[in-house]
């Protein structure tokens, strides 16, 4: 995974700012546990923090390329190239040298052999940063579904980037300032791929390079997902799945280091155990999985529409079924409540969320698998955005009312306000319009995705539905997970975000997604074979969040402290009465996305004071 980050300025000598760059550099210890390396000229510093998952004893960052006794060219990067070795033996066929054993060195010669279009043979999830000394030129690239984060920040004289917000701050020409359209995309979650919450920084779109010279900053988009008509049959198609997702599972297993799997026993995650496992039975070994519960979860639980069984008797039914090397993490409520773990989440993230308790398990559940000598993990990310497994892209009314359909869900079932904003001002509602801001990035998106000439309205519209998966919402929840796992020290890798299953997955028609009349019909064919059947006639359920009166009793605490703090920076912001009448209702709390009421204005408190943000509205 690892982090880089940098400053191109071609007003000054950044010999003199070592300092500087150190300091970005450091913001990132946790992303990259194994070492940090910088290198500074005068006009580029770039550092990197390192977790080493290939070339573990002398994979060593940012790598330099010298001709004729000087460097010709520097590059860092964060993520796994995946076929890094079959491009080095290309490349070394070409006449290049190498030093040691790290892809970062393949990328390096691959952009030295074929310039920005090197990135159109890098496969897996990367964001790197290529500095050309014969032109002083600067290349930031992302990969095709952006898993890997890259935000930059342009300023008169160059450009300042890193792969998370926190090591941009830690420049001195940068202030932590969050205006209105900031505010908004926490408000709305609406995930807009080019923008960060923070003023005057920006996120490098998936699949897109960044290219800066002394004429200013250019952006290319370097790979997209394009229209194309199915033509296969259901059992050729069934096949075509299984094959394309068996293939990335393959490659996701590439590491010299240990490799777990997310485990929740839904049919996402338990579709990549059961490929992964039979991949690695063929060497002998057997798949680490890790599944989170909580407490007395059994005992509290309740049924809903979205969320009708716990995930605990699944995932043991895998366990059982294939045998993996298994452990549960069961967390109770002072865990989740407690003070250094939600901070913990927060500075992972660097913004707030309204997915609250949802933030910290799954940071407690990397914690717990890091603790296990774990280093690289597999998960069921972006399996819902490309087979439509999500409940609201099915309702009848949430699907359709022009805006995000997790936007369109807050509305209908929890809030008028939208997911997260019920206990806020109406001032400040009124000022920031955030449904009305939702709906205009809503069809910003949808305008972007492919469609065929003659399509039906229809399949139009589910292919509109996945894109914003794909886009926004994979910009948001590809960045929930790989921050939260990154702030312990692991590696993320998403099999479905392989770019041949995305681009085969989109242009499959909506009347075969359904053929069997489940949600994930295909997906559910593909992986049949190696799953237990509870676990192939099981709905879709949810990341789960917990039920304990527990949880609930120290967010009511938190939220009366709040209340009483005169000098809480969140506290113009909100509707007091309105805040008071949730605490007062014994029922207040009951639900999640009623938490979330809470946990939002919490979080952004925390935010406002310990980051040091302020708000320019």
């Amino acid at each position: 995974m690892s982090g880089i980050t940098g400053w191109v300025d071609f007003a000054r000598d950044l010999t003199r700012e070592r300092s500087t760059i150190l300091a970005m550099t450091s913001t990132m210890a946790l992303r990259g546990p194994d070492g940090e390396g910088v290198w500074v000229a005068p006009r580029v510093g770039i550092g990197h923090r390192r977790l080493a998952v290939f070339d573990l004893e002398d994979g060593r960052q940012p790598v330099a390329v010298e001709h004729d006794g000087r460097t010709i060219a520097v590059a860092a990067h964060s993520g796994s190239i995946l076929n890094h070795e079959e491009l080095r033996a290309e490349l070394s066929s070409r006449g290049h040298r190498f030093r040691a054993g790290g892809d970062t060195e393949t990328l390096l010669h691959a952009f030295l052999e074929w310039g920005p279009a090197a990135a159109e043979r890098l496969e897996g999830t990367f964001a790197g940063v290529v500095w050309d000394a014969r032109s002083e030129e600067l290349y930031l690239v992302r990969d095709r579904l952006g898993v890997e984060p890259l935000f930059y920040y342009p300023t008169a004289t160059g450009i300042v980037f890193g792969s998370e917000a926190k090591a941009i701050l830690a420049h001195p020409l940068v202030e932590p300032e969050v205006d209105a359209d900031g505010l908004r995309e926490i408000f709305t979650y609406s995930g807009t791929p080019h923008v960060s919450p923070f003023r005057g920084m920006h996120r490098l779109r998936a699949g897109h390079h960044l290219v800066v010279r002394r004429g200013g900053i250019t952006k290319t988009q370097w790979w997209e997902i394009s229209a194309a008509e199915h033509t296969d049959s259901l059992d050729v198609t069934v096949d075509t799945i299984r094959g394309l997702l068996e293939e990335s599972i393959t490659r996701n297993l590439r590491t010299e280091a240990p490799v777990g799997s997310l485990l929740s026993g839904g049919l996402d995650s338990s579709g990549v155990v059961g490929l992964a496992d039979a991949e690695l039975r063929k060497s002998g070994k057997r798949i680490r999985t890790f599944t989170v519960d909580f407490a007395q979860h059994a005992e509290n639980f309740q049924a809903t529409d979205t969320r009708q069984s716990p995930d605990a008797p699944y995932a043991a039914d895998v366990v059982r079924h294939l045998g993996t090397d298994h452990t549960d993490v069961v967390l109770d409520p002072s865990e989740l409540s407690d003070a250094v773990a939600r901070w913990s989440v927060l500075r992972a993230k660097d913004y707030p969320t309204p997915l609250g308790d949802m933030n910290t398990s799954l940071y407690l559940l990397a914690q717990a698998v890091a603790q296990r000598e774990t280093k690289v993990v597999l998960t069921g990310e972006a399996a819902d955005s490309l087979f439509h497994g999500v409940a609201w892209n099915r309702d009848p009314v949430e699907s359709t009312m022009d805006t995000f359909p997790w936007v369109a869900r807050g509305v209908v079932r929890d809030d008028a306000a939208g997911l997260g904003c019920g206990l806020f001002g109406d001032s400040l509602l009124k000022d920031l319009a955030p449904l009305e801001y939702a709906a205009q990035r809503y069809r910003e998106s949808v305008s972007e995705a492919p469609h065929l000439p003659g399509m039906s309205d229809q399949e139009k519209h589910m292919r509109e539905l996945c894109w914003v998966h794909l886009t926004n919402f994979m910009e948001n929840q590809n960045g929930h997970t790989e921050r939260l796992f990154k702030a312990v020290g692991l590696e993320v890798r998403m099999p479905y975000c392989d770019h041949r299953l995305v681009q085969y997955a989109y242009n499959l028609p909506w009347d075969m997604q359904n053929f069997d009349g489940r949600e994930k019909s295909l997906l559910r064919a593909a992986v049949q074979h190696v799953l237990p059947q509870s676990v192939i006639d099981r709905r879709k359920t949810p990341y789960p969040v917990t039920l304990d009166p527990g949880y609930e009793k120290a967010l009511r605490t938190e939220m009366r402290e709040l209340l009483a703090d005169t000098d809480a920076p969140v506290q113009p912001l909100l509707d007091r009465a309105a805040v008071q009448a949730t605490l007062d209702d014994p029922d207040g709390l009951s639900r999640w996305a009623k938490r979330a009421n809470v946990e939002l204005p919490i979080q952004l408190n925390t935010w406002l004071r310990k980051y040091g943000v302020r708000l320019v509205l």
